[in-house]
């Protein structure tokens, strides 16, 4: 059986292998955490943050003229730290629900930073070329050091989910039972919500802003349709988008013309969508034949 020339050049591309060690390590992490930001019914908190780091790619740039990843996501992460600060101030100094309060803080730092970036465009500085990829992601840009940042980055996230496996475990399912225990759940809620914008942060480079929270959503609600159990929805949820990762980088190698960001969605969307139709138990089409098999038995003879 022939092997298919994307496989080959995952192993034998130096830079397509690059690419894709990013992407999985992207998928992997935000996968991980896209688990507890299901089960806690904030997915669009991910959103919110993603749209939130636009602004602070482009203020950095403008103040510190340089345009290095890491500094670019070291302004992307306090924009995006500034964002959910403003959404918890909202929801506790004011009457707004929690998706109004995402909705209104999405809007607002999304338009900012387009303004901000339609100014740069404007002006004949050279140095600003390129910030404007940031919006739907350049995987193909990843070097060998910003993977190994992803890496570090990611590594660290992973690390503290596990030290703190039992408190998440409990602030997703029972925070009131957590906090009658003594744990301080609203330290741990922005602790994991640190974790998110540090998901996001390390994935805009390669998916951009706007898809980005597709990257948080959509591996936990493919392996949601899978298992009943946390571990094992965590676990699903991280090889989801890992796989994704690299599939939708193997894609834009074949020279399909689209962008491996855009890719990589396409690949977990599809993901999802598959789950969503044939996984056991909580699948449409395995659901629609039990009603079809109860149906008949019921009927009378």
């Amino acid at each position: 059986m022939e092997i298919p020339q994307g496989l080959i050049d995952l192993v034998s591309d130096y830079t397509l292998r690059t690419v894709a060690s990013g992407t999985a390590i992207l998928g992997l992490v935000s996968g991980t955490l896209g688990a507890f930001a299901l089960l806690r019914r904030q997915s669009l908190f991910g959103d919110a943050i993603s749209h939130a780091a636009l602004p602070g790619i482009v203020l950095v740039f403008m103040v510190t003229g340089i345009k290095g990843p890491l500094v670019l996501m070291g302004g992307a992460a306090l924009a995006g730290i500034a964002g959910m600060l403003l959404v918890l101030a909202l929801v506790r100094l004011t009457r707004l629900k929690q998706d109004s309060a995402l909705g209104i803080i999405l809007s607002t730092f999304f338009g900012f930073g387009l303004m901000l970036l339609t100014f740069l465009q404007r002006n004949p500085d050279a140095r600003q070329a390129g910030l404007s990829n940031y919006l739907l992601g350049q995987a193909a840009t990843l070097l060998e050091r910003d993977v190994i940042g992803i890496g570090l980055f990611g590594a660290a996230a992973l690390g503290l989910t596990l030290l703190f496996w039992k408190e998440f475990k409990l602030l997703s399912f029972d925070r009131d039972y957590g906090a009658s225990l003594g744990f301080p759940m609203q330290a741990l809620e922005i602790l994991i919500t640190l974790l998110l914008v540090a998901a996001i942060v390390i994935g805009l480079q390669a998916v951009g802003v706007i898809l980005m929270s597709a990257m948080l959503v959509a591996p936990a609600a493919a392996a949601r349709q899978w298992t009943d159990r946390l571990g094992t929805m965590v676990v699903v949820s991280a090889l989801f988008g890992a796989t994704a990762g690299v599939a939708g980088t193997a894609l834009s190698s074949l020279g399909v013309g689209i962008a491996t960001g855009p890719l990589i969605v396409l690949c977990i969307s599809l993901i999802a969508l598959l789950s969503l139709l044939l996984a056991p138990h909580r699948g449409i089409v395995w659901r629609q034949l039990r009603q079809r098999r109860h149906a008949t038995a019921l009927k009378p003879a």
